[in-house]
């Protein structure tokens, strides 16, 4: 019996030959990333323990992006702490504040290999399967004995297999595919499984996109979301195709789905749960007061760029706060040099700093109660943006920017072509 992509790389990091859903195994790390929020309490744990140094610092990656720049005197004594602890045990990758978010340095910045078993302190450390790695969140402690020993335990999780065909139309991206595979089986309903998508539409789907549908496989319950490595993710990479894991043609899967592309439009996730999916035409036209375009999900340049093209001689409705936090500062210096930074700033938006600020309620932008959001990022449980009595919508960077013009919830073609 064959294996999946996921199958391939625990037994590769495992030691073995084959491995089989279902098993539990102890695998090599190649990676492991841990951002502000834990990282002080992952290096104060080692140090309690009396182990000073890390199994190998440059598999070691410490990322401060979640409170950029640092909000309060404690915080920045937190950032202060963390970069201590960077110095006293080596770390091999580190990001400073400003730098960007983890899920976007780590693959621009080269750290994300095909074949690569990675473990981070966030859950949304999925996004590294774009490019064909398996990877994971994890708590603090099995950060700590992972740093420690450079092994970490694995249940191998069944695989559900997602065949992609057809082309997206021009309004429609892959934050709404994502949207709609959220629809389709729900937010358990791929709970430790691993998420593998393939077939002509996934092979046609850019970098940036894969990103988005990686990062949310967590939302689905996903212990990996994962697109096997082919000729873009080697074009992404800088560098000529080499062997990756695929998926064995007798790889046996739980489930498999099949998506026709070219049958989906700009969709929404309504208050409050990420799978209560809808036609963005059909979700009620709600009014908002704020809109936000960024995170880990899709503050990429394409995200930027798609919202500038509908906001292009247009401006952001009265009463709307329009949020843009670029993902990195490549990002931002990337959408300054093609101009998205101006078209969004001369039609009302507010540029915040490269990070994750509001989509996890943190700072820099957050919604009151009886408030109601739109939002790139890939949350809308209460409170997750702010107060626990507000709303919030999640959407594709176009419709996010359609609606902060619009100022209530449209789809981007009622404004972009209108």
């Amino acid at each position: 019996m064959g294996m999946t992509v996921a199958e391939k790389i625990l037994a590769r990091a495992a030691g073995r030959g084959h491995v089989r859903a279902g098993e539990f195994v102890v695998g090599d790390i190649d990676l492991a990333m841990t951002h502000d929020i834990f990282a002080a309490g992952v290096f104060d744990t080692l140090l309690a323990h009396g182990i000073d140094r890390l199994f190998d610092p440059a598999k070691v990656a410490v990322v401060i992006d979640h409170f950029v720049p640092a909000p309060t005197a404690a915080i920045a004594d937190l950032h202060h702490r963390i970069r201590e602890h960077v110095e006293r045990f080596d770390v091999g990758v580190f990001y400073d504040a400003g730098e960007g978010i983890s899920h976007q340095l780590l693959p621009e910045r080269g750290h994300v290999r095909p074949g690569m078993l990675i473990i981070g302190t966030d859950s949304h450390t999925t996004t590294y399967g774009a490019l064909g790695a398996a990877a994971t969140g994890v708590g603090t402690s099995d950060m700590v004995a992972a740093m420690a020993t450079g092994r970490l335990w694995f249940r191998v999780p069944e695989t559900i297999r997602f065949e992609l065909d057809g082309e997206l139309d021009r309004w429609t991206s892959w934050k709404d595919v994502v949207l709609a595979v959220a629809g389709m089986i729900g937010s358990d309903g791929a709970q430790y499984r691993s998420l593998e998508f393939g077939g002509p539409g996934a092979a046609s789907a850019p970098v940036s996109g894969r990103l988005t549908v990686a990062n949310m496989a967590v939302e689905l319950g996903a212990k990996f979301g994962i697109f096997p490595a082919d000729e873009t993710t080697f074009a992404y990479l800088g560098e000529p195709p080499t062997e990756a894991p695929g998926p064995d043609p007798d790889a046996e899967y739980l489930e498999t789905h099949r998506l026709d592309l070219s049958s989906l439009g700009p969709q929404v996730a309504l208050p409050s749960d990420v799978d209560l999916v809808v036609a963005a035409s059909e979700a009620g036209g709600a009014a908002i007061d704020q809109a936000f375009l960024g995170s880990c999900t899709n503050g990429r340049l394409d995200d930027l760029a798609a919202a500038a093209s509908v906001l292009a001689g247009r401006s952001v409705a009265p009463g709307v706060r329009f949020l843009v936090a670029p993902a990195s500062r490549r990002v931002m210096e990337d959408a300054l040099a093609a101009g998205y930074i101006t078209t969004l700033v001369e039609a009302g938006a507010t540029i915040l700093a490269p990070g994750c600020g509001p989509c996890f309620g943190g700072h820099g932008g957050l919604l009151g109660p009886g408030e109601r959001g739109i939002s790139s990022s890939n949350r809308n449980f209460p409170g997750r943006m702010g107060s626990a009595d507000a709303e919030i919508f999640l959407a594709s960077p176009a419709t996010v920017a359609a609606s902060a013009a619009a100022g209530r919830v449209v789809d981007p073609r009622e404004v972009a072509d209108g």
